[in-house]
């Protein structure tokens, strides 16, 4: 299983993250066998006490949105998928960089709220979007441990038993917001994803946030872009030799200067 570095508010916001990319992270390492970090993350709130997913650490100034909004110097709004598939997902996106985009934009897109668990959201993007070469028997059943865990720790959070729906009002919602592009062919994207992960535990609790950031490979496999192993694994050797896009968000200078590209919802 990878390491996970980052710097983090709550356990939840933990939490929150490992429901986002355990399917497109932690168990496409898990099947690689590697080791590096593939995740950061930093919470909007000045001061906050934080914690690094891979073991305790000091206090910290973490990122903060800024008060003063500039223009993102890149916009795109991707294409929406051809049709939406069993599972209530998108699916058959154009042969093209933005279409690539638009898959992992949609796989990064999350709800865990009411009935509809973390382990609930792992299997639709499975079957949504894991190549055909990595869906076993095996790799599923990691990913449904991956949502079963990240349920028991929400429950344990919001006060409930695990594997009850989430009290009125509590949820986990992730939406990409950005993404720059690591390297592209015909057939093959790699991205970094910036995307904003949300958490309230109750009608009455105030949400809390994060924005997050990792390398995804997509692969064009008969008419349609998937996440693959093997993509990941090119994408992060591509990424070794570039650095970093910082973590802001849409709005923040830094983000331009981190060479973001931010998304517009498609008409």
């Amino acid at each position: 299983m990878a390491r996970t570095r980052g710097v983090w508010n709550t356990k939840g916001t933990w939490a929150a993250a490992v429901a986002l990319f355990a399917v497109l992270i932690l168990t496409a390492y898990a099947m690689l066998g590697g080791d590096d970090a593939a995740t950061d993350a930093q919470a909007p709130t000045k001061g906050a006490p934080s914690a690094g997913v891979s073991g305790p650490a000091s206090p910290e100034a973490t990122y903060a949105v800024p008060d003063d909004w500039t223009e993102p110097e890149r916009w795109t709004a991707l294409p929406r998928g051809q049709r939406t598939d069993e599972r209530g997902s998108q699916v058959g996106f154009p042969h093209s960089l933005e279409g690539a985009a638009a898959m992992v934009v949609a796989a990064n897109t999350v709800r865990i709220e009411g009935d509809r668990l973390a382990v609930d959201e792992q299997r639709r993007m499975y079957h949504s979007y894991f190549g055909q070469g990595d869906q076993s028997a095996g790799n599923l059943k990691t990913i449904e441990q991956g949502g079963n865990d990240t349920d028991k720790q929400l429950a344990g959070e919001m006060g409930i038993a695990a594997g009850q729906p989430l009290p009125s009002g509590a949820y986990v919602r992730s939406t990409a917001v950005g993404y720059k592009v690591v390297k592209k062919s015909g057939d093959e994207v790699s991205l970094w994803v910036l995307a904003r992960v949300v958490q309230k535990t109750g009608e009455t609790a105030k949400e809390t946030s994060s924005y997050t950031r990792s390398v995804v490979g997509a692969q064009w496999q008969r008419g349609d872009w998937k996440l693959t192993t093997d993509a990941l694994a090119r994408a992060l050797k591509d990424a070794e030799g570039q650095d970093e896009p910082t973590i802001a968000a849409p709005g923040d200078a830094a983000f331009n200067s981190g060479g973001w590209t931010a998304i517009r919802e498609a008409s």
